[in-house]
């Protein structure tokens, strides 16, 4: 039996001895997967990485779109509607009871039980296509960090004068070298030492950023503020004030999802206690922790720097020194950005390998694993499949961030894209059907209101980023870099 489960799944990763001992039920779960030892400390570690990524930096740019009335009106409204809905999702892991039903092991398992049809096909195409748009954004930023060290330390030697001229792409080549190595880490669930690290990056910049901007507002230097943000004849155009909007409102939208990744999150809790309950309390940590950062970096920033709010405040530099602190903060950035990519990218590994594995079951080359004793880390049972489909995936994903290298348009189109279906549609349908809500009761209404506000917000977010990747393509010269 042990012999067959090994060759038909991908998950099973036991050395033999451990079922000739008889330890097969002590390292199982019930369904036969590994057992689970996931808490809700480290679900908050995976939320917080996933959460505050790179788009905090770009919040003073957004506030200074929508000014301080809207700014941060529209920064608690994201905030709300995520752990609303994430509070939604977590009941849905298991079905048809959220305690005692059968696990889901992915978004799409979930809405399969749920909703069915095609709808099942929906999520996937929307949830996938929105883990491979942000690994995407990740190498582009995690390379301009890095272009950006390289250039504070030309501005420091040579002058503020000087261009100091660098090319992203190689740091893109590095950054895929070293996703290259991390994307063989099995799952998601041998993931939390590096989601652990990332979390602390990402409160490392931040606070670093944070602490910047409070500095300069205390060094008096005056700067134009508004309650409506950017002026129209001063600072922009008509057009330009609606698109900036825009593009600002699906900033804000990205900065807060991670219902992409919340379900494959929520399997790598263990069931004692209930892991929707210990997925909530996650959430609440990380939704609420993220909301306090985001406030304190988005209006401190815009008081830093008024309507002339760089799109990323480190990167961009709005400050030069000290520069041993800016270029400790964009190594921070650079960090955190690799542990997250692997955050966002292994719920996509772990679909693929699945669905090859079930469609090929007696393939050796997708389902067997090799034990390879590994210096200073013990034994690593290696898949060729897993190497080779991991290592071309990271490899396009290169290539492709390599042509569009555009950082706050990719921020607002593919928070705007994932927002509504992910964050807001799938959870509140789901929820409906499992609590069997009444048509047209208060509660169904308020809440398919709820639901169509949110596709208004994803569709103007939407135009706003495409338009900005317009303007973006007819300035972007190849292999430019960066001034």
């Amino acid at each position: 039996m042990a012999k067959q489960m090994q060759k038909t799944s991908m998950f099973i990763e036991q050395s033999p001895g451990d079922y000739e001992n008889g330890d097969i039920q002590k390292n199982l779960d019930d369904d036969g997967r590994p057992k689970r030892t996931g808490t809700w400390v480290t679900a908050s570690a995976h939320i917080i990485t996933a959460v505050i990524g790179s788009g905090v930096l770009s919040l003073a740019w957004a506030i200074a779109q929508l000014g301080w009335v809207a700014g941060p009106a529209v920064l608690m409204a994201f905030s709300f509607i995520t752990y609303f809905t994430s509070t939604l999702l977590a009941d849905c892991y298991r079905a048809p009871d959220p305690v005692h039903g059968k696990r889901n092991y992915t978004y799409m398992d979930v809405v399969r039980a749920y909703l069915g049809g095609r709808k099942v096909q929906l999520c996937g195409l929307a949830q996938y296509a929105n883990l491979v748009g942000i690994t995407i954004g990740y190498t582009i930023t995690a390379s301009i960090s890095m272009v950006a060290v390289k250039r504070s330390n030309c501005f420091h030697k040579h002058g503020h004068h000087v261009k100091c001229q660098t090319s992203n792409y190689p740091f893109m080549v590095i950054f895929a070298c070293i996703q290259l190595v991390l994307s063989q880490i099995p799952n998601f669930d041998k993931l939390s030492w590096l989601s652990i690290v990332a979390a602390i990056m990402s409160f490392a910049y931040s606070s670093i950023g944070l602490g910047l901007s409070i500095a300069k507002v205390a060094g008096g230097e005056h700067v134009r503020t508004s309650l409506t943000g950017v002026t129209v004849g001063v600072d922009v155009s008509g057009s330009e004030k609606v698109w900036r909007t825009f593009q600002a409102i699906g900033d804000i939208a990205f900065a807060y999802a991670y219902s992409t990744v919340l379900i494959e999150i929520q399997d790598t809790i263990k069931s004692s206690p209930p892991e929707n309950k210990s997925m909530k309390r996650a959430s609440s940590i990380g939704v609420s922790t993220t909301t306090l950062f985001y406030v304190l970096c988005g209006l401190i920033g815009y008081a830093a720097f008024g309507n002339d709010a760089p799109g990323n405040f480190l990167t961009g530099f709005g400050f030069y020194e000290p520069f041993w602190l800016i270029d400790f903060a964009n190594i921070c950035i650079a960090i955190h950005l690799i542990g997250a990519y692997q955050v966002f990218a292994q719920p996509l590994f772990g679909f693929v390998e699945g669905w090859c594995s079930r469609n090929w079951p007696n393939s050796k080359f997708i389902t067997s694993e090799h034990a390879v004793d590994v210096p200073f880390y013990g034994i690593y049972y290696l898949n060729f499949f897993r190497l080779v489909w991991r290592t071309a995936y990271v490899i396009i994903t290169a290539v492709v961030a390599m042509i569009f290298p555009f950082f706050n348009d990719f921020l607002g189109l593919i928070g705007a894209g994932s927002f509504w279906p992910l964050t807001v549609y799938f959870p509140i349908e789901m929820h409906i059907a499992q609590s069997k809500t009444p048509k047209y009761s208060f509660r169904w209404i308020w809440l398919k209101i709820l639901s169509w506000v949110c596709l208004v917000v994803s569709l103007i977010a939407a135009a706003g980023s495409v338009q900005g990747l317009i303007q973006s393509l007819k300035t972007y010269k190849p292999f430019q870099t960066q001034e």
